[in-house]
């Protein structure tokens, strides 16, 4: 059951949010893995603004938190966030994308940004 409900408007603002493969696919992926730009670059073969670009929507909604390290930002999903059960309930519908970031480590591409 819900702790709180959320108006239709806002429900229907996250799923068109989540409605884009990619952004999906990249909230799947942060819900075991904190990732930073450049792995996102590298697994969905974009270049570096567009992922941003994807990754700014995420977090201007709340669904998406960054923490700063060093000289590098890498990206959460936000569990304090008034979607997260939404968002939480909708990804375990989805089957892993693990396979993406392993993909990523055989090609050498994995990077630990530290």
């Amino acid at each position: 059951m819900l702790e709180s409900t959320l108006d239709i408007g806002t429900a229907a603002q996250i799923l068109k949010l989540l409605g884009d493969k990619t952004r999906l696919t990249m909230v799947k992926i942060l819900d075991h893995h904190d990732c930073c730009v450049c792995e996102f670059v590298g697994i969905f073969n974009m270049s570096q603004p567009a992922i941003s670009q994807h990754l700014r929507k995420l977090k201007d909604a709340g669904v998406v938190g960054e923490t700063r390290r060093g000289q590098w930002i890498f990206y959460s999903l936000n569990k304090n966030s008034e979607y997260y059960q939404l968002v939480q309930n909708l990804l375990s519908h989805l089957p892993s994308q693990d396979d993406k970031l392993a993909q990523l480590e055989e090609q050498g591409l994995r990077i630990t940004c530290e």
